[in-house]
């Protein structure tokens, strides 16, 4: 094992990937360059190869890096420590978090102006009623992350298009994989929830300017949160 790789202890994708994010930075790998080959990070972090590769497809499912047998694995994103009084795993799970948010707006907003202008009476109801199970974990302090998965999921089901579930899924699975809580928090971006309340009221009105709008505000929230974690990752 080289000097500049970190020793890993229970190898899952997050231990591997921050060792590897370590790796590029200390070895001064950019953006368009090839990382190791697999079986060569594996013998240098000490892991077997298919958990290499597990965590290496959590990193292209998120546009990190791209991969395939001609070019093997290139660097797509830029992986530096942002501050120094943040640990790079931190910097990195934030750029990570950010990207995910940048891809899912467009298709939340949409998603929830489609669903302002199709949702049938049953659709606009199950909305309302996500809606109040949501806002009732909310009141008790219970864990809301699956009513506000539930809440986005009747959202999605009401645009009458599939594709957008099963992006918004894959978007989150992809993070989720590596990153079981955002920064360890369950439920980072607790100050948008109250506005899923006229979310779900402007798609019961049928207003799809209003709905789309809502959700940018709730978005805008998230990645408010996000940046308050390490500040501004522009800076």
């Amino acid at each position: 094992m080289n000097d500049d790789t970190p020793e890993l202890g229970s190898g899952k994708p997050r231990e591997v990937l921050d060792a590897v994010a370590e790796m590029i930075v200390a070895r001064g790998i950019g953006v368009g360059d090839r990382l190791p080959p697999e079986i060569e990070l594996a013998r240098e972090l000490g892991v077997g190869r298919s958990t290499v590769r597990e965590a290496l497809r959590s990193w292209q499912s998120m546009g990190i890096v791209t991969r395939n047998k001609g070019a093997g694995t290139v660097l797509r994103a830029p992986i530096s420590a942002q501050s120094m009084q943040f640990p790079l795993s931190i910097s990195l799970e934030a750029q990570s978090l950010m990207r995910t948010l940048e891809v899912r707006r467009p298709l939340e907003v949409d998603s929830a102006r489609l669903a302002a202008v199709r949702a049938d009476e049953r659709q606009r109801h199950e909305i309302m009623t996500r809606m109040y199970e949501l806002m009732d974990a909310l009141d008790s302090g219970a864990d809301w992350r699956p009513q506000d998965h539930a809440f986005h999921a009747a959202i999605h089901e009401a645009t009458g298009n599939p594709l957008y579930k099963q992006l918004v899924d894959q978007l989150q699975h992809a993070f989720h994989a590596v990153y079981e809580a955002p920064f360890g928090e369950p439920q980072l971006g607790t100050d948008s929830i109250p506005l899923h309340r006229p979310l779900a009221e402007a798609i019961r009105d049928g207003d799809p300017d209003g709905a789309a709008r809502i959700m940018n505000d709730i978005l805008d929230l998230v990645e408010k949160a996000t940046q308050s974690k390490i500040g501004d990752t522009d800076a």
